[in-house]
């Protein structure tokens, strides 16, 4: 075999436009991969396998350095480092890596410089600019903030867990780290996860918490300055269970729709503020694109699992009809039963009514004040140069979105 043939016509295509291809004959491109959107100035390493039409790698991004790799229907913008794993359905803004031995699933956001070691697993988790995993980490259905810059950063602890499914068989345990109205304004205290750790979702943890090292998270932390530590099950003891029936679950659902609020201020974030720098040219718009797709992806996952939970409640309420079982009051039923009667309009709320919902006149205020600034900085430099009265006007805008998605389900 010559070596003019020992490589496909696609990747002959990427040699031709300038892009590093080291080993080209163990680098495969499906016929759905569209060349024109990998950048001349991209380097692939050897056993990499790229896929989906909506595949987009910008400027200075290196794929499988550490290892194989398999990216599928991603973008990456600028300066990104996939080591080696499998990729799908993910977007990865500037200067964002992840190590090798990566498993990264639909619904995933790394903002800028987000980094992860080596063995972790995400799937509808978002993290935000500076945010650091560890390694053997699985970090599904989370969305994690804080930190001010590489050095300031929020953290997750080697082999930390977020437990997201239940023995009741729903996952409405997405868990909210920080939270995006202050979040994105990009000074913050950061949040600690300790290693061999874990939250049981869904739990909401403020800004500035440190949680040590072997503790499993069962509940909010909502003040600032937290320690987190202890044992967790100092007292081991068995009482009667049926996972088809719940207990209190007001706090269950109403962390959903925190959740869920974030989401959708997230979203506005993006169409009235990221747009203007993300669209500047066609990586970062393809990057903007992947990322409204993501987030509705997340949006209608919730949703779903939201239904999942209507579902089962039906049943938990027939059980505890008239009567209560084990330790459980009258009270969960009712709540149960009002959550069930409820979600069919909520569903469609959350569908359909959220959209540029909040304070118009805060969004005009902010939206003005960032249309004033130079982008020549670009997007972090110029979120840290904003004033702290034009942060506050961003913050309430954003809070104010959160609320229109809150108020469908009052904390009680």
């Amino acid at each position: 075999m010559s070596l003019d043939s020992a490589f496909s016509d696609s990747v002959r295509q990427l040699l031709d436009q300038g892009t590093i291809v080291h080993a080209p004959s163990t680098v495969h491109l499906a016929g759905s991969v569209d060349v024109r959107r990998i950048s001349p100035k991209a380097e692939i390493f050897p056993g990499c396998r790229l896929m989906g039409a909506l595949t987009s790698i910008g400027p200075g991004c290196r794929l499988g350095e550490e290892g194989p790799l398999t990216l599928d229907d991603c973008q990456l913008e600028c300066n990104v480092a996939l080591k080696g794993g499998y990729f799908a359905g993910s977007v990865f803004l500037d200067g964002s890596n992840v190590g090798s031995a990566a498993h990264v699933r639909p619904g995933t956001i790394l903002e800028e410089e987000a980094s992860c070691a080596h063995a972790v697993g995400l799937k509808q988790t978002l993290l935000m600019p500076f945010v650091v995993t560890g390694s053997l980490v699985n970090f599904c259905d989370c969305l994690m903030a804080g930190g001010t810059d590489r050095r300031h950063h929020s953290e997750v602890g080697s082999s930390y867990v977020h437990f997201n499914y239940t023995s009741h068989n729903d996952k409405a345990t997405a868990s909210l780290l920080g939270d995006v109205p202050r979040g994105v304004m990009l000074d913050q205290l950061p949040i600690f996860l300790g290693g061999q750790g874990g939250l049981a979702g869904p739990v909401r943890i403020e800004f500035g918490t440190t949680i040590a090292a072997g503790v499993i998270c069962r509940r909010d932390v909502e003040r600032q300055g937290q320690l987190v530590f202890g044992d967790n099950l100092s007292t081991n003891r068995c009482e009667d269970y049926d996972s088809h029936c719940y207990g209190k679950v007001g706090r269950k659902i109403a962390n959903n729709f925190v959740y869920l609020g974030n989401v959708h201020a997230l979203r506005e974030w993006y169409r009235g503020v990221r747009a203007r720098f993300l669209k500047r040219e066609a990586f970062g718009a393809a990057c903007y694109e992947g990322v409204l797709r993501n987030l509705d992806l997340i949006i209608e996952e919730r949703r779903r699992r939201l239904t999942e939970l209507s579902h089962n409640l039906r049943r938990s309420v027939e059980l505890g009809a008239g009567t209560a079982v084990g330790s459980y009051a009258a009270e969960p039923w009712r709540t149960q039963a009002r959550f069930i009667e409820s979600w069919p309009a909520l569903s469609d709320a959350l569908k359909t009514g959220i959209n540029g919902a909040g304070d118009g006149e805060a969004r005009d205020r902010f939206i003005s004040a960032m249309n004033a600034t130079s982008m020549d900085h670009g997007y972090i430099e110029t979120i840290r140069q904003l004033t702290p009265e034009v942060k506050t006007a961003g913050t309430v805008w954003l809070e104010s979105v959160v609320r229109a998605v809150t108020d469908l389900w009052p904390a009680e």
